[in-house]
């Protein structure tokens, strides 16, 4: 007796050790009215070997039934089953099959929600949702991107081949953020719009006291400029030396000026005009514009800083600036209260080409800078002097490029804060 009890108790062991572990599946489940489900799960399988190699042999299913939405039911995991394998889970309430699921039930100790196992679902006839977080698909297809929480809107805001795509070619985003293909020559350059088109900067020219066309008679109000102003806002013009101003004096369209009838010329007015035309030309050829131009002119700031601060800044565009031509700067300074000294600097890009430094007892300084255009950089001289600032000169080479363009600043500072000086003129002329 003692021998076959041992051997039973044995045989239970063996039997605890080999049986599958298995994994919770507990939920609540509602239809789409809210209220909670009752009904059966039809759960089935195919034969598969689990990760714990022991093996689930048959083709089988299990019921289980829902009583007032409470799902319980336990299962071998299949998500680790070698191959993977899926369960058909039938939801079937009121003698009808209201939808099917697939599950893949992974292995844990916690507890799992419907929605940790489905991987699809398929409504059938009437359908009512069996679950809170229900799903819609087909049990022999694959999911529908709409069922994937987010890859829509992911999709969405990736960008996609416009009917101008083409492989080989640059890319750019047009208008509605689809990807089109640049059209243009091999040897074009791309600009950031997309567009295409001759490589390097359009060259910039300046007209210079231009006569303008036009009968001055008191009564015509239309006159003609040799050219047309880029852009419209460079144009100056004069009448009598007098400047005039755009829309209370006179309007522009294109090369024609049209004066305000009670801003007609009357016979005896002189009209000047000075503006910067768009050129074509990308080569460093002399430019058809041959007199002095002014690049930059007028006032400046005043500073109190105890450091150098900017008091005037002219900006030369790229294409300006050529082999042979000369820059002149001048420029006029004062000096307010006379607690402390103060100093003046002129900088040539990054190259200081002037720096003076003046007593408190100083009241005025005048200067000016010339540079030659070099191949590359330029050769710069000077002069500086005031009411009690001794003559000075010096001459120097800066190696700054001008080719995409140069900057001339003005700086100053003052040696204690009470003090202030001022910009009161500087101009920076070009002479071809």
């Amino acid at each position: 007796m003692f021998r076959r009890l041992l051997v039973a108790a044995a045989w239970l062991a063996v039997s605890a050790v080999a049986a599958p572990p298995l994994s919770t599946v507990q939920d609540v489940l509602y239809k789409a009215d809210g209220a909670r489900f009752n009904g059966t799960l039809t759960i089935s399988w195919k034969s598969f070997q689990p990760a714990d190699s022991t093996a689930i042999v048959s083709q089988g299913s299990t019921v289980v039934t829902v009583t007032n939405g409470n799902l319980h039911v336990q299962l071998v995991p299949s998500t680790s089953a070698i191959p993977v394998a899926t369960y058909n889970v039938v939801y079937t309430s009121n003698g009808r099959t209201q939808f099917r699921e697939v599950w893949a039930v992974p292995a844990t100790t916690q507890i799992l929600k419907v929605h940790d196992v489905r991987i699809s679902s398929a409504a059938a006839g009437s359908s009512t949702s069996g679950s809170s977080a229900a799903d819609t698909g087909d049990t022999t297809t694959p999911l529908a991107e709409s069922g994937v929480v987010g890859l829509l809107s992911d999709l969405g805001a990736r960008p996609v081949k416009g009917p101008g795509f083409a492989a080989g070619s640059v890319a750019m985003v047009d208008s509605s953020g689809m990807l089109e293909a640049v059209t243009g020559n091999a040897t074009d350059c791309v600009h950031v719009d997309g567009s295409s088109g001759t490589c390097g900067p359009a060259s910039l020219g300046f007209v210079d006291a231009d006569t303008l066309s036009g009968l001055v008679d008191g009564v015509n109000t239309s006159f003609g400029l040799s050219a047309t102003p880029s852009p419209a806002a460079s144009l100056e013009l004069y009448r009598n030396g007098v400047l005039q101003k755009a829309v209370q004096d006179f309007t522009l369209s294109g090369s024609t000026v049209q004066f305000l009838v009670a801003a007609a010329p009357v016979p005896g007015d002189t009209l000047l005009a000075s503006y910067r035309v768009a050129g074509t030309d990308t080569s460093n050829t002399t430019p058809a514009v041959t007199s002095p131009q002014v690049l930059c002119s007028g006032t400046g700031a005043t500073t109190s800083s105890t450091t150098l601060a900017a008091l005037g800044t002219c900006i030369i565009p790229s294409g300006i600036l050529l082999p042979g031509d000369r820059v002149e700067v001048q420029f006029d300074l004062a000096h307010q209260n006379s607690t402390g000294g103060f100093s003046v600097q002129v900088n040539w890009g990054a190259t200081t080409v002037v720096r003076r430094d003046a007593t408190a007892a100083e009241t005025l300084v005048s200067g000016r800078v010339d540079a030659t255009i070099l191949a590359a950089g330029a050769q710069t001289s000077s002069q500086t002097w005031g009411t009690v600032l001794s003559f000075g000169a010096t001459a120097g080479n800066a190696s700054d490029s001008y080719a995409s363009g140069l900057t001339i600043t003005l700086l100053g500072l003052v040696g204690q804060a009470t003090d202030s000086v001022t910009l009161n003129n500087f101009t920076v002329v070009r002479i071809p």
